[in-house]
């Protein structure tokens, strides 16, 4: 496709009403990766999980989006949004 990147499109925070805000997700893993394909294991290593019951915080975006789709029956995903100052 031409121009590179014509297909992909950054949400628009002002039509969404999200200006000053920053959308975080609060990922948890809440099954054990023991016994899961390697794909699944890279999944989670890749969002920086690593053992039981550890959180982290990400940036809402598509490819993290995805990557917890891929891996979504081992974590749980709550939505926070931030106040940008």
């Amino acid at each position: 496709m031409w121009p590179p990147g014509a297909g992909f499109r950054l949400p628009n925070f002002k039509r969404e009403g999200l200006v000053g805000m920053s959308a975080k997700l609060k990922i948890t893993l809440v099954k054990s990766m023991v016994g899961r394909p390697e794909k699944h294991r890279k999944v989670l290593r890749g969002m920086g999980l690593t053992k039981l019951n550890k959180s982290v915080f990400l940036n809402d975006t598509p490819p993290i989006r995805g990557m917890i789709n891929a891996v979504s029956h081992l974590v749980k995903a709550e939505e926070k949004i931030d106040e940008v100052k």
